[in-house]
């Protein structure tokens, strides 16, 4: 069969058609195709894939690998269980017992502990706009003035981060916070995704430079063996990696900060298991909310009446 047969089959393009069949070619698929107008695409005689037969460890992977709130979110909620429904009849009734007994022992809970539910009422319609490659006119609520604007997005993919979701969208990409999203309209102008783009690939980068502008630059501290095993993520990271153990049981340490007013509140929120010995401006600044609270406790404590003891 011709690409252009392929595509009109397939209902997609004609490039759709090119890309999938060199991602055939990577995984080993022998499919040939010859040129000319009597030419086309065929498989290699006798060529079977071994698809329909799953390993324990891969039946366990799929089965854990659903996340049941997220499909729901999307609006595919009852597509998901029906798919489970019908891939767990598939299987032979040893490995079907051993699977369920595996999903009695292991809940997938993906946001964190104090993450407030982000409400994300257009979601669903994203998601469609996503699948079937409509431009979305959008309007949306950003940090900085004017914080709500109108925008046209080609939606490329949507990215499910610590319970919240992501629209990844061009031009550009950029990307939008869906639960942002204050009104939307699903246009009929369709839209082709650049044959570049890796929605995985973008994502990555997108991290890496977000923790770039996060490390506005360094502060020196001492901590109590307590505060250092409150550091989490970047933080204990760099614990880990600069800390010098002094003779009192503290240890000294180069830490990445965000900005000094983010620093001010994270280092005061370790009480006395923190010290700060530079930069100056930060050392000052929590020096300065240190004085002002000790002096409004005392005042407080000196205008209370003594408490007559029965």
């Amino acid at each position: 069969m011709t690409a252009a047969q392929l595509a009109q089959q397939l209902e997609v393009s004609v490039r759709t058609v090119y890309r999938d069949v060199e991602a055939l070619h990577a995984a080993g698929v022998p499919l040939y195709g010859d040129a000319g107008h009597a030419g086309g695409y065929q498989l290699l005689a006798g060529h079977r894939s071994w698809l329909t037969g799953l390993f324990t460890g891969e039946a366990e992977a799929l089965f854990l690998a659903g996340v049941p709130g997220a499909a729901a979110e999307l609006g595919l909620g009852a597509h998901f269980a029906d798919a489970q429904l019908k891939l767990r009849a598939a299987l032979p009734a040893p490995l079907r017992d051993h699977v369920d007994r595996l999903r009695a022992r292991f809940h997938i809970d993906a946001p964190g502990w104090y993450a407030e539910d982000a409400d994300a009422p257009f979601l669903p319609a994203v998601a469609e706009a996503v699948r079937a490659g409509r431009v979305l006119a959008v309007r949306y609520r950003r940090w900085k003035e004017p914080t709500d604007v109108d925008r046209r997005l080609a939606p490329y993919g949507l990215v499910l981060k610590a319970g919240r979701w992501y629209l990844v969208a061009g031009p550009g990409p950029r990307t939008y916070r869906v639960d942002q999203i204050l009104e939307l309209d699903v246009t009929d102008e369709e839209f082709e995704i650049p044959d570049d783009f890796s929605l995985t690939a973008y994502w990555t980068d997108h991290q890496t430079s977000f923790r770039a502008r996060l490390h506005g630059g360094d502060a020196l501290v001492r901590l109590s063996p307590d505060g250092a095993k409150r550091l989490t993520g970047e933080s204990a990271r760099a614990l880990a990696a600069t800390g010098v153990p002094e003779p009192d049981g503290w240890i000294r340490a180069t830490l990445p900060i965000e900005s000094v007013a983010h620093a001010h509140d994270t280092f005061l929120a370790l009480g006395a298991d923190a010290e700060v010995l530079e930069p100056a401006e930060l050392r000052d600044r929590i020096t300065a909310t240190i004085t002002a609270l000790a002096a409004r406790y005392v005042r407080a404590r000196a205008s209370t009446p003594p408490q007559r003891r029965p």
